[in-house]
């Protein structure tokens, strides 16, 4: 009987020399290609749900300062910015310091470019595809315990934009993400649902549209926003793109 707990630790033994011998061996670990950024190799990344947050670009800093000072913030720029992860960081943030008492996210159901058919299930199961990227962004922000806890007592509410109109949100963070597939209508409706004491950001690219280009209205909406005070409009650029290296150089002949 005493042999089994021998082999087993000699087992053991084995598989921790092998796993010694892959970390060990430089050719037997994957390497980035060219030297592309790898947020699992990022020194300055803490893998755990930290509180706060820090700017990779002068970009994200100016947003990041523009949504502590400013009530109302528009966020345009190219894909891979930051613009959607860093406003439901910063909603997250308020949140869990008791500057607001509730989030509320929301986006435009609209397709890609491609008809999806019919969605079986209830309004909610239809609607989850298009609001599933709002949920990956507070799942890399909060535990999913904390994030189930949170939804279910009805502090982060994630909507559509059809579901916005007739609302005053007091005491709110709000994110409505993907702007740029919203008419000018739209966006009106939602800017006039800020409330009291509720920081409102509008993230979105016009250059990817869903809708055809005279029907968006975010770029027309930061146009006439852009002068007024109390209002800030934040353009990021192909140089606050943290994503892949290669997404930035594909933006620019695309």
């Amino acid at each position: 009987m005493a042999k089994r707990p021998m082999k087993r630790a000699a087992r053991a033994e084995t598989v921790r020399e092998a796993r010694g011998a892959v970390r060990d061996d430089g050719r037997n670990r994957l390497q980035v290609v060219q030297g592309g950024w790898d947020p699992a190799n990022d020194v300055g990344r803490d893998q755990s749900y930290i509180k706060t947050i820090k700017a990779k670009s002068k970009g994200q800093e100016q947003l990041i300062k523009a949504i502590d000072m400013h009530n109302l913030v528009l966020a345009l720029g190219p894909a891979g910015t930051g613009k959607t992860y860093l406003a439901i960081a910063k909603a997250v943030e308020a949140l869990e310091a008791g500057k607001v008492g509730r989030i509320v996210l929301s986006r435009p159901a609209v397709e890609a470019g491609e008809s999806l058919g019919f969605l079986p299930g209830a309004m909610e199961d239809k609607l989850a595809p298009y609001l599933r990227p709002l949920y990956d962004a507070l799942s890399d922000r909060l535990s999913p315990k904390r994030l189930k806890s949170l939804m279910a007592e009805g502090l982060i509410e994630i909507a559509p934009v059809g579901f916005m109109r007739g609302r005053t949100l007091n005491n709110a963070f709000v994110v409505i993400d993907e702007a740029q597939n919203c008419t000018f209508g739209q966006i009106k409706m939602l800017l006039t649902r800020l409330g009291w004491h509720s920081t409102m950001v509008v993230t979105g690219d016009p250059a990817q549209t869903d809708l055809l280009p005279e029907l968006s209205g975010l770029a027309e909406a930061a146009k006439r926003l852009d002068g007024l005070a109390d209002i800030s409009v934040v353009r990021l650029a192909e140089q606050d793109i943290v994503r892949h290296p290669l997404v930035a150089k594909m933006l620019t002949v695309l």
